[in-house]
């Protein structure tokens, strides 16, 4: 019989989609020499399982089974379960009790209908005292009346009994637990020289790769002047069915797959369009990959005590870097987003305004930010801010070191930007019948705050995809700095505080007789 031990966790290496987790704790050598571990998640790897230590033994055998249990081994699941058969059977006792009111209700009505044909006769024949009917009528309307008081009671239990349920319900799927309580257990086997003697304590550690875990990187983004600070961290989310206590934890930007290789070409073949046949099944593919071996691992350094946030130490693989946060946390089964600090830093920024008052008459920041830090940050949303000020939030792609990119840093509503037709004409301009349309737009942009402003105007005239419709005489002033093909003219507008620009933009569309135009706007 295998001896039950308890490693504890003692450090976790969280990928994008995965997580690794290491155990770590002394054990006795003695009896058969196999040491159990109980209680790990079903969604473990069967191919991560890495088993080792230090001491005066060697690992002589790895076996993973599935532990089928009754009952849930964590205290609070159990609780929540019984929590929620107990709402259910309260639910459906309630439910059961409306349908035995609903009844009496029903024949309580049925015997007042009746009664009351019935006694409308007898008082007309003269067979029936009004005083009897008044008393048989005030005993079934009282019966009535509570019936009906006794319904409005049970729906308000009901009611009540459901947003319990519900919240129980909530409370467990927030931990993602299946009804089924089954967890793996691992058992280690070991071998001991001859002259070791028995009661000799050892080091042992198991480590394994778990699903339902993973991070993202999340940036807020701090406009203060004209530098930006970028504050980075690792938004941790994990149900793995097991809570990691105070521990070193890590974030690597490696990704775990089931399968790893070199991606090959092969060749492009053109032929005609031939019947859609059902595909052929494929064979399952392979594991986390590789054989399972046994190895010694060193110690993991002591983590930081700090208690103010701190930039994460950072370790730069062939392929991939590891983030090791300054602070340790303890991060439970159910977490959605646990907020890790890997890096902040400053970068100078290049600042202009664009507008494209077509759309929204609104003027947004932007800032030409190069990366001058030794980090590729990730992909992630990024909460905007103006010194203290909460803004907006962006998507930040990959953003390698030394890259040049545009971040959008939200509106600024102290650039004013108005677009109005100033004019509009419809008229048939040609013997042969070809009409003409003609427009003309102002746009006006002030600039109300205390820096000079840099303004790029983005507006469009049509382009015709027709030989019938043309679009002629297009006309800016000032003239744009671009205009491409598809209609799209910019302007460069450098405003001084307290001064305003303007753009006009005039064009005419030339229709032949009987097309019908579509896709006009005013």
């Amino acid at each position: 019989m295998p001896t039950l031990v308890d490693l504890p966790i003692v450090a976790v290496t969280v990928y994008p989609r995965y997580a690794r987790i290491t155990r770590r704790g002394p054990v006795r050598l003695g009896g058969d020499l196999r040491y159990a571990v109980e209680g790990l998640p079903l969604g473990l790897l069967g191919d991560s399982v890495r088993a080792g230590g230090t001491g005066a033994a060697a690992i002589a055998g790895v076996e993973i089974n599935t532990e089928r249990l009754p009952r849930p081994a964590d205290p609070a699941i159990q609780e929540l379960m019984d929590r929620r058969r107990a709402a259910r059977w309260r639910l459906d006792e309630v439910t059961d009790a409306e349908t035995v009111a609903a009844s009496k209700a029903e024949l309580l009505a049925t015997l007042s209908r009746r009664s009351g044909t019935s006694f409308a006769k007898a008082l007309a024949a003269g067979t029936a005292e009004p005083d009897r009917v008044a008393v048989v009528g005030d005993a079934l309307a009282d019966q009535l009346a509570r019936i009906l008081a006794r319904q409005r009671e049970l729906a308000e239990q009901r009611e009540k009994l459901t947003e319990d349920l519900s919240a129980i319900e909530r409370a467990l799927e927030a931990r993602r637990v299946a009804d089924t309580p089954d967890r793996t257990t691992v058992t280690i086997e070991l071998a001991a020289a001859s002259e070791t003697p028995e009661g000799t304590e050892v080091a042992l550690e198991l480590s394994y790769v778990v699903t339902e875990a993973g991070w993202e990187s999340g940036y807020d983004l701090r406009l203060r002047g004209e530098r930006v600070s970028v504050g980075w961290y690792g938004a941790v989310t994990q149900h793995t069915g097991e809570d990691w206590p105070v521990c070193e934890l890590a974030l690597s930007t490696a990704r775990p797959s089931v399968t790893t290789g070199v991606p090959e070409l092969g060749p492009w073949f053109l032929d005609r369009v031939q019947p859609v046949r059902a595909p052929a099944p494929r064979a399952a593919s392979g594991g986390f990959g590789g054989s399972l071996e046994m190895r010694e691992t060193a110690a993991y350094s002591a983590a930081s005590d700090a208690m103010q946030q701190q930039a994460a130490d950072v370790q730069h693989g062939v392929a991939a870097a590891t983030y090791r946060p300054a602070r340790p946390a303890a991060i439970a089964s159910g977490t959605v987003a646990h907020r890790s600090t890997i890096a902040e830093f400053e970068m100078d920024a290049v600042l202009d305004y664009v507008t494209a008052p077509v759309l929204a008459e609104e003027a947004h920041l932007r800032a030409v930010v190069t990366n001058n830090a030794e980090h590729t940050l990730r992909p992630g949303r990024a909460s905007v801010f103006h010194d203290n000020e909460f803004v907006g939030s962006t998507m930040l792609e990959s953003w390698a070191p030394g890259e040049e990119v545009e971040l959008a840093l939200g509106v600024d509503d102290r650039i004013r930007v108005d677009r109005e037709l100033v004019r509009r004409t419809a008229s048939k301009g040609t013997l042969s019948g070809t009409r003409r349309r003609e427009a003309e737009y102002r746009i006006e942009v002030a600039n109300h705050g205390p820096r000079p402003a840099v303004v790029t105007v983005l507006d469009q005239v049509p382009v015709s995809r027709d030989d019938a419709i043309v679009v002629r005489d297009v006309h800016g002033d000032p003239e744009p700095a671009e205009h491409t093909d598809m209609g799209e003219l910019s302007w460069r507008l450098e405003l001084e505080p307290e001064a305003t620009g303007v753009v006009t933009l005039a064009f005419r569309v030339d229709v032949n007789k009987g097309v019908e135009l579509s896709g006009w706007r005013e």
